[in-house]
C-alpha cells in the first residue's frame, strides 16, 4: 500500500474526515496554511479523547503547514455546551489558569515528541485568555454579536440539543467567543483553518462566518469523527474513568496497558488514528496480527507508539519492560533494572521489609501484599504456587534468604501465573 500524498488524502485514509467546509481540500492544496484547534482547560490534563484533535494538529505540521494549539483559558470561564446534557460547573479563575499552564506544557511535550526538538516554529501554543480577558461587553456585542441571529445560533446542535433541558445565556454565548477566537487568530496569526471534533462543527462554522463577514477572508473548518470502540461505546473511558495524558493522573504503565488491551476489532483503526506510522507499515502490522492474533503484536506496537508520543521513548520502553515482566512467568528477575522494579513496585502489590537472620518471611509478605491470611499464604507455598525471582519455593519454605534478592534489594514474588508482588528488602 502506498502512503497518501496530501494531508487531505491522509486524513481520509486514516478515517479522520467527518465534515469540512466547501473548498477546504482545495485550500489545503494551494500551499502552506495555518490551522488551529482549541483545548479548554476544564481539567488539569487532557485525556485520550483530546488526542484525536491534538494528533490532527501534529499531522498538519508534518504535512508542511503550521499548527496552533489554542488553550482556552478565557473560554473555559464560560464552558462549552457542545456534547453536554447539562451545564458545566463553574471553575475559579485561579484553577483555570493553573490548568491552562499544565495543558500548555503537555501540548508542547507531545509536539516535541512527535515533531522533534525544532517543533516550535511549526507548532505554536496560544492562550485565548490573552485577548478575551480584555474585551468589554459593549465592544463584544457591537463587533461580534451583531453578526449572528438568535435563530441561526439555535439551529446549531450544541444549542438545539440543550433546548429541552435548558441552556444559560452564558453557555449560549460560548459559540460567539469561539468565533471571535478564529477571527482574532485570522487577523494576527494568519489562521485560515480550524480543526476539531465533530461536536465542534457549529462553533467552527460560526468562526468561518465571522471571518467572512468582518474581514472578508477565506476561512475553513474540518472535523474528526467521534471515536467509538467496536461496541459503539465512546472511546477513552475505562472502569477507572478517563485515561489522562498526565502521568500523575494515569501512570505511564496504566497508559501503556490501556492500549495493550485494545480489542482486535479496534486495533487497526487505533493505529491509523493515534500513530504516525504510514500506510505501508500499518498494513504490514495488520497482516502479521491477522496471522498470529494471540501474540497481540498490533496492540504492542500501538502501545509503544502512543506511549512514546505522550511520555517519550524512554518511558515507553520502561513500561514495555514492566508489561513483559508481568505477563511472562519465565522473566529473569536478575536481568531487570532498578527502574523496572521501581515501576513494578508502584503498580503492583509491594512490601518493604528488613530481613532477619532467617531472611525474608515469605508467608508474611504474601499475607501483606495480597491481603491473605497467613494460613492461606502458607497453603499457597505448600501447593507450589509461589516463586521468588523465578525460583519455585519448596513446600516447607517459610523464609527466603536475603542474598537471593536482586542487587541485595529486590524480590519478585509470583503467586500463580499472573499475580506478582514486589519486595523491597532495604526495609
Amino acid at each position: 500500500m502506498t502512503s497518501p500524498t496530501s494531508l487531505h488524502d491522509e486524513l481520509r485514509w486514516r478515517g479522520l474526515l467527518h465534515q469540512e467546509t466547501e473548498g477546504c481540500e482545495a485550500h489545503l492544496a494551494k500551499g502552506p496554511v495555518t490551522g488551529y484547534c482549541g483545548f479548554d482547560p476544564t481539567a488539569e490534563s487532557l485525556h485520550v479523547g483530546n488526542l484525536v484533535s491534538l494528533m490532527g494538529l501534529v499531522r498538519l505540521a508534518r504535512a508542511g503547514h503550521k499548527a496552533v494549539a489554542l488553550v482556552g483559558g478565557g473560554t473555559a470561564m464560560i464552558g462549552d455546551p457542545s456534547g453536554k446534557s447539562e451545564e458545566r460547573p463553574m471553575r475559579s479563575t485561579e484553577e483555570i489558569a493553573a490548568n491552562a499552564e499544565l495543558i500548555w506544557q503537555q501540548i508542547q511535550r507531545v509536539a516535541q515528541n512527535a515533531l522533534g526538538a525544532d517543533a516550535l516554529p511549526r507548532f505554536a501554543v496560544r492562550n485565548n485568555a490573552e485577548w478575551l480577558g480584555g474585551i468589554g461587553l459593549i465592544e463584544f456585542l457591537r463587533d461580534t454579536g451583531k453578526h449572528f441571529t438568535v435563530n441561526w445560533m439555535m439551529q446549531k446542535d450544541s444549542v438545539k440539543t440543550r433546548m429541552e433541558t435548558g441552556i444559560s445565556f452564558t453557555e449560549f454565548s460560548y459559540m460567539l467567543l469561539q468565533a471571535y477566537d478564529f477571527s482574532r487568530l485570522y487577523a494576527k496569526d494568519g489562521v485560515t483553518l480550524q480543526l476539531g471534533g465533530s461536536d465542534q462543527w457549529g462553533n467552527i462554522t460560526a468562526g468561518t462566518e465571522l471571518v467572512r463577514r468582518t474581514q472578508r477572508g477565506e476561512a475553513h473548518g474540518l472535523t474528526f469523527p467521534l471515536l467509538t470502540d467496536a461496541q459503539g461505546k465512546k472511546f477513552g473511558k475505562t472502569e477507572a474513568g478517563a485515561v489522562y495524558l498526565d502521568a500523575k493522573l494515569t501512570s505511564v504503565y496504566k497508559f501503556y496497558q490501556f492500549w495493550i488491551n485494545a480489542e482486535d476489532a479496534d486495533v487497526g483503526r487505533l493505529l491509523r488514528t493515534f500513530t504516525l506510522l504510514d500506510a505501508a507499515e500499518i498494513a504490514s502490522i495488520e497482516a502479521a496480527h491477522a496471522a498470529a492474533p494471540h501474540e497481540r503484536g498490533a496492540q504492542k506496537r500501538l502501545a509503544r507508539e502512543v506511549t512514546s508520543l505522550i511520555h517519550g521513548v524512554a518511558a515507553a520502553e520502561l513500561a514495555e519492560s514492566v508489561s513483559k515482566t508481568v505477563f511472562d512467568k519465565k522473566a529473569d528477575a536478575h536481568a531487570l533494572s532498578d527502574e523496572v522494579f521501581a515501576m513494578l513496585a508502584a503498580e503492583m502489590p509491594s512490601v518493604s521489609v528488613t530481613p532477619t537472620a532467617e531472611g525474608v518471611d515469605i508467608v508474611a509478605v504474601l499475607a501483606d501484599a495480597f491481603g491473605l491470611s497467613k494460613t492461606a499464604a502458607r497453603k499457597l507455598v505448600q501447593q507450589g504456587a509461589v516463586s521468588v525471582n523465578g525460583e519455585k519455593l519448596g513446600a516447607e519454605a517459610t523464609h527466603v534468604a536475603a542474598d537471593r534478592a536482586v542487587r541485595g534489594r529486590w524480590m519478585l514474588v509470583r503467586k500463580g501465573a499472573r499475580e506478582i508482588g514486589i519486595v523491597d528488602a532495604n526495609g
